[in-house]
């Protein structure tokens, strides 16, 4: 096996051959050097020592100094301070920044040796023990890394789902065709420009896109119905909210989002069902869901009606802040650029991409922040 090298500092020529002689002795390979400027060029050229063994007392840079730039640009070597004072305050200073012993002048040959081999031990000890935070560090990155992307695949998994669940009401009601995806995008947007964070906007995101998930359970007869609703069918049509939150607060990944979607009726003055909710107890991703949802119902087309212009809209929603709207959302809403809605809504009528990936949410993600 290789030699252990010790690095000897101390200014007396005598007490290095004396130290030097002792350590090749007990078969280590020891290297002088007189003063600690000469020390630090060495280790500069050459770091590779298993212990470096110092005298206090020095002219110019004293061993203290030299201890403290040892620690400070090779952590874990080992440092012996070697001094022939024997004061209370000098050794407990020299622990204190960071030697690992301390042996006093004159010293036994067995003192000597002691003292390197447990300096050598501490010192291939604390070696290993950075090596093996390194490689678990790495290992915990590297799985790190396999949990995320796992995670990122289940997310996507779970996107799909929500689109499929949303495409199955398309199904059932094509007058509202899109609706989904066109009133999502507009709530991101929108939420977006209000300054939330990713992970909330994620939230909104499935809350809007489910808002109207309940109409599954709606009878034909009046989801499809043509005409105006009877006072009973009205009835059973708003039972869509509380319906399609009990559906989506059953899916752990949904319990936060089912808050919009029970929420999504709600009037900032309290006018609105199923609960009667006023200012902010309507939570906020439905609050800001609000003003996405008339926008498009006023801008769509319906059998019965045309619909209207973006400038249009946005005076109506103006006229409603604080009565169906909140006024602080609504102001953000009306400091957004018109060509936000159109550019958004021209977004959601591509054809979607083979690997569906919610692109109502992430591409309109990027969009939005562009704008803003």
């Amino acid at each position: 096996m290789p030699q252990e090298r010790i690095l000897v500092v101390d200014d007396e020529e005598s007490v290095r051959g004396v130290v030097a002689a002792l350590l090749e002795q007990s078969g280590y390979d020891a290297t002088l050097s007189e003063s600690a400027e000469d020390a630090i060029a060495r280790l500069q050229q050459d770091p590779d020592y298993n212990l470096v063994l110092s005298d206090i007392m020095m002219p110019g840079t004293d061993g203290l100094t030299l201890l403290d730039q040892i620690c400070s640009d090779y952590p874990g070597m080992p440092v012996v301070m070697l001094s022939a004072i024997n004061d209370f305050y000098v050794v407990t200073n020299a622990f204190r920044r960071g030697a690992i012993d301390y042996l006093l002048k004159p010293f036994e040959r067995a003192e000597l040796e002691s003292i390197v081999l447990r300096a050598i031990e501490h010192g291939r000890l604390r070696k290993q023990n950075t090596i093996y935070r390194q490689n678990l560090e790495s290992i915990v990155s590297a799985r790190t890394g396999r949990l995320r992307s796992t995670m990122q695949d289940l997310e996507r998994s779970y996107d799909i789902t929500l689109e499929a669940m949303g495409d199955a009401l398309d199904l059932r009601d094509e007058e509202t065709e899109g609706h989904s995806k066109r009133v999502t995008a507009y709530t991101i947007a929108l939420a977006q420009a209000m300054g939330l964070e990713s992970e909330e906007l994620r939230l909104i995101a499935r809350g809007a896109f489910l808002h109207d998930i309940g109409k599954i359970a709606t009878p034909d007869r009046i989801l499809l119905k043509p005409g105006r609703l009877s006072e009973e069918e009205m009835r059973i049509m708003k039972e869509h909210c509380e319906r399609g939150y009990e559906m989506v607060r059953k899916i752990p990944f949904l319990r936060e989002a089912a808050e919009i979607v029970y929420a999504h009726q709600e009037r900032f003055d309290g006018a609105g069902y199923p609960r009667g909710l006023r200012g902010e107890e309507i939570p906020l991703g439905a609050r800001i869901f609000a003003i996405a949802d008339s926008l498009d119902a006023m801008t769509s087309d319906r059998p019965y009606r045309k619909g209207t212009t973006f400038v249009a809209a946005r005076e109506e929603i103006a006229s409603c802040a604080g009565k169906q709207f909140d006024p602080k959302i609504v102001e953000v809403f009306l400091a957004m650029p018109n060509e936000t809605w159109s550019e958004l809504r021209a977004e959601t009528e591509k054809p979607s991409p083979s690997v569906h990936t919610i692109p109502f949410y992430r591409p309109l993600v990027a969009h939005s922040k562009q704008r803003s």
